[in-house]
């Protein structure tokens, strides 16, 4: 069970929004309430939430102050924010503390489970790459020659052998979602990923075929581009600032790969999304 954490002034948000999570994800997440930005970094802290799903305005610390002192704790948790407020500095604020996302309110349930699944899936992934982690370190403590998870031949891991298979690739699927997610800023490679998780450049093609039906490289693009879109939403960062927080250091690079997956630049794009909120 996962603790996610729901700080907002007003009671009634709270109960509504610990409602629907109650409802949807049952034992899966475990709730933990906090009244303001002060007491969700303590409590944040105390209880070692995976998630933060912070409001903005609230009295003394605000919930992106809040975020930050978060961030510095914990470099991996999801944050959501929930708010009222469409401003651009909040936005951008929120894109600096590399937020899972940014939900007005009102929102609909759709929203918020989909994001918080998707928070689920991170934790998973996380939980199994700390896993091979502390395998590793056993081994080299015990003088063992390798505690790394081979999921091919290991028959007792509890985490992903058990599964059936298409759970087992469901599984793998999340840990290479939660790489990608924490690595795409940086150079990375197929044989980057594959190294990571102990396969065979081979096999991890096959493997990530299955698991996405596409190519890395197709998804890597697509992925970076979805991160792109979300920035350029706002005006004040430029296209080039762009290209390289989502890991391309030749704009004129990022424009094209930009354009191939969408039919437009990265400029194009942007002023459709002006036009659309005027």
């Amino acid at each position: 069970m996962y603790r996610v954490l729901i700080a907002d002034d007003e009671p009634i948000e709270r109960q509504v929004v610990g409602k629907k999570i109650r409802k949807h994800f049952k034992d899966q997440l475990e709730i933990i309430e906090a009244v303001n930005g002060r007491e969700a970094v303590e409590l944040f802290d105390k209880h070692g939430c995976q998630i933060a799903l912070l409001d903005i305005e609230m009295p003394g610390m605000n919930g992106l102050e809040a975020a930050e002192r978060i961030r510095e704790k914990d470099k991996t948790c999801s944050i959501i924010f929930l708010t009222a407020f469409d401003e651009f500095n909040y936005a951008k604020r929120a894109i600096l503390i590399h937020a899972l996302d940014y939900l007005l309110k009102p929102g609909t349930d759709e929203e918020l489970i989909a994001v918080l699944e998707e928070a689920i899936h991170i934790a998973d992934m996380r939980a199994a790459v700390d896993l091979e982690i502390s395998r590793k370190a056993s081994a080299k403590k015990t003088g063992k020659k390798d505690a790394s998870i081979d999921w091919h031949t290991v028959k007792n891991q509890k985490e992903i052998e058990q599964l059936p298979e298409n759970m087992r690739i469901k599984a793998v699927t999340r840990m290479i979602r939660a790489f990608i997610e924490d690595h795409y800023r940086e150079d990375i490679s197929l044989q980057d990923v594959a190294g990571a998780m102990n396969y065979s450049d081979a096999y991890f093609c096959k493997l990530f075929k299955q698991c996405f039906d596409k190519s890395f490289i197709v998804y890597l693009s697509e992925f970076r581009v979805e991160k792109a879109k979300k920035m350029l939403e706002d005006i004040v960062i430029s296209v080039r600032d762009i290209s390289a927080e989502v890991g391309y250091r030749d704009s004129n690079y990022f424009a094209k790969v930009f354009k191939r997956v969408t039919g437009v630049t990265p400029s194009e794009y942007r002023l459709k999304m002006q036009k659309k909120e005027d």
